[in-house]
């Protein structure tokens, strides 16, 4: 993590950010960034405009100041020390966590359990019935749009929360003004030293079927429920991030792609000033073109037009033929 965030602040200087005093603070203090204790009420250190701030557990938003020897004094009483892996608070130990990883795991495991049967029961189940009139697909590879629009696609990998390959290509396609739009965020973002770089864009139903049976109910917030289908079902949909135009280098946000916790709120409080400051530039640029982001995820934005396209059912590679 540390040298990640050190990158981040390197791009986001020679994009006329300002860096201010985190460069000071201790491998420790890096390293103290994070969530420890219960998923129902965690305790958030996080870092603020070069200094330790934490809140949670029933805590105000506080400032940390160093005392010395591992130990902070938190605004407005109370102290807490910084280990190995763990905090502190007020004598309290609680134990670093994170929670999206094991979110992750336990879908794994579920889905290790027989990928190939859940796959072929996707494919199998019957999508919601649409009434209403829409418009004709007209999906657009992202690809052809701008060459600084790269793909990280990591559904076509094994490298996602299911742990398993779901798409047969690395691809990304949008309705053709989603895809447009996204073009000219590429071209404002590009005057600051950014690239856009895409996990993700149309998504076949039964992929959102799958993503629904794996997913425990308690983490449904992160995924489209089936029976309504997902604005990605639609291609309307994109999640994305930034990365360096120099270095090529993916900056570091307050959450990994696809972390089901509350980490990947586009609110979320945590994390750097340099991360925040990334997420609030690519929220910028997309809300300015037309997306709006979706709460629960800072990678995933809505195109305007949404409605108008019905839920698609093509799978990759039949969008490979069309494309032909």
């Amino acid at each position: 993590m540390n040298g990640l965030v050190r990158r981040s602040f390197l791009s986001i200087a020679a994009a006329g950010f300002a860096a201010p005093a985190a460069f000071a603070q201790s491998r420790a203090e890096w390293a103290a960034v994070g969530q420890y204790g219960d998923k129902a009420a965690p305790v958030t250190v996080f870092e603020r405009d070069g200094a330790l701030h934490l809140f949670g557990k029933d805590l105000p938003v506080a400032r940390l100041t160093a005392l010395g020897g591992g130990l902070y004094s938190i605004a407005g009483g109370g102290v807490v020390a910084l280990e190995t892996g763990a905090i502190r608070l007020d004598g309290t130990r609680l134990a670093f966590q994170d929670f999206g990883a094991q979110t992750q795991a336990a879908i794994q495991r579920a889905v290790r359990a027989d990928p190939v049967a859940l796959r072929q029961r996707a494919l199998a189940a019957t999508p919601p019935v649409e009434t209403e009139a829409h418009l004709p697909a007209d999906l657009v590879d992202l690809t052809a749009i701008d060459p600084r629009i790269r793909l990280d696609i990591r559904y076509a990998g094994s490298s996602n929360f299911m742990g398993i390959p779901l798409y047969e290509q690395a691809a990304a396609w949008l309705q053709r003004p989603a895809a447009q739009a996204l073009g000219r965020v590429q071209h404002a973002l590009a005057s600051k030293g950014f690239g856009l770089l895409i996990h993700d864009a149309y998504r076949p139903w039964f992929v959102t079927w799958m993503f629904w049976e794996a997913t425990p109910p308690e983490s449904h917030a992160f995924v489209a429920d089936p029976a309504r289908g997902s604005r990605h079902n639609r291609g309307c949909a994109v999640d994305l991030t930034l990365y360096d135009l120099k270095t090529g280098r993916p900056v570091e946000m307050p959450s990994r792609y696809d972390e089901f916790s509350d980490r990947a709120y586009a609110d979320f409080i945590g994390g750097t000033t340099q991360q925040r400051a990334l997420r609030a530039l690519l929220r910028d640029a997309m809300t300015a073109e037309g997306f709006e982001v979706y709460t629960e995820e800072w990678w995933h934005f809505d195109y305007r037009d949404w409605r108008r396209y019905g839920i698609g059912t093509a799978t990759f590679t039949e969008l490979a033929k069309r494309a032909r």
